[in-house]
C-alpha cells in the first residue's frame, strides 16, 4: 500500500453500498494467506468490487483508485478517526468519483420512483438511503453512476433534476464543491 498526497495525485475515488467487503488487512495480507483463504476473499462481491473498480480507473486514465473498504485500516482507532474527518475532502480532490450501484441492473439510470423492485429503499436505489451519500454525491466535481456490470448508466450533471427528485437537495447546494 501506497500513500498519496489527495491534493496533488490525480485519482478516482469509489462510492459504494457496503456488502461482503475486503478490509485493510485481508487486502495488504492477501498474497501471504494460505491459497484457501485467499480465495475466500477473491470470490468476495467486495474483492470483485475493487477490481472491476480499478479496471474502471485505469480505463479512465488513473493510476491511483481509492477505496474506503481496503484503505482505512480500521484496527487503528487514531487512523479511522483520521479518515472520518477527512472523508469529504478525499471525495473533493479526487477527479472522479464512480458510484456503484449495485441493485441496477438496467443500462439507464431509474428516472421513476420504482417502489416494487427498491421496495428497501423507498423506491430508489439503496445507494441514496445510506449515510455517506450527501457528502459522495456533492464534494466531486465528477460522479459518474455505473449499474451492478459496471456499465455507465450517467453522471450527477445529466441526472440533475433526477437527483433533486430523489435527495431533495437543489441542484445549486449539490454543485458546491
Amino acid at each position: 500500500m501506497i500513500e498519496c498526497d489527495d491534493t496533488t495525485t490525480r485519482y478516482a475515488i469509489l462510492s459504494h453500498r457496503w456488502g461482503t467487503e475486503v478490509n485493510y488487512e485481508e487486502m495488504f495480507g492477501l498474497m501471504k494467506m494460505e491459497e484457501e483463504a485467499r480465495e475466500e476473499v477473491k470470490q468476495r462481491h467486495g474483492h470483485q468490487k475493487i477490481i472491476k473498480s480499478c479496471e474502471q480507473a485505469a480505463k479512465d486514465g488513473y493510476e491511483w483508485l481509492w477505496v474506503d473498504t481496503c484503505c482505512i485500516d480500521k484496527r487503528s482507532s487514531a487512523e479511522l478517526s483520521e479518515a472520518i474527518n477527512s472523508m469529504y475532502r478525499w471525495y473533493q480532490n479526487a477527479q472522479v468519483c464512480h458510484a456503484y450501484l449495485n441493485d441496477v441492473g438496467e443500462s439507464t439510470f431509474p428516472t421513476e420512483k420504482a417502489d416494487e423492485k427498491f421496495s428497501k429503499s423507498n423506491g430508489w436505489p439503496e445507494w441514496f438511503m445510506r449515510g455517506w451519500t450527501l457528502q459522495e454525491l456533492i464534494a466531486p466535481q465528477e460522479v459518474t453512476f455505473f449499474n451492478r456490470d459496471w456499465m455507465p448508466i450517467d453522471n450527477k450533471r445529466q441526472l440533475a433534476s433526477t437527483l433533486e427528485v430523489i435527495t431533495r437537495i437543489p441542484s445549486e447546494v449539490r454543485e458546491v464543491s
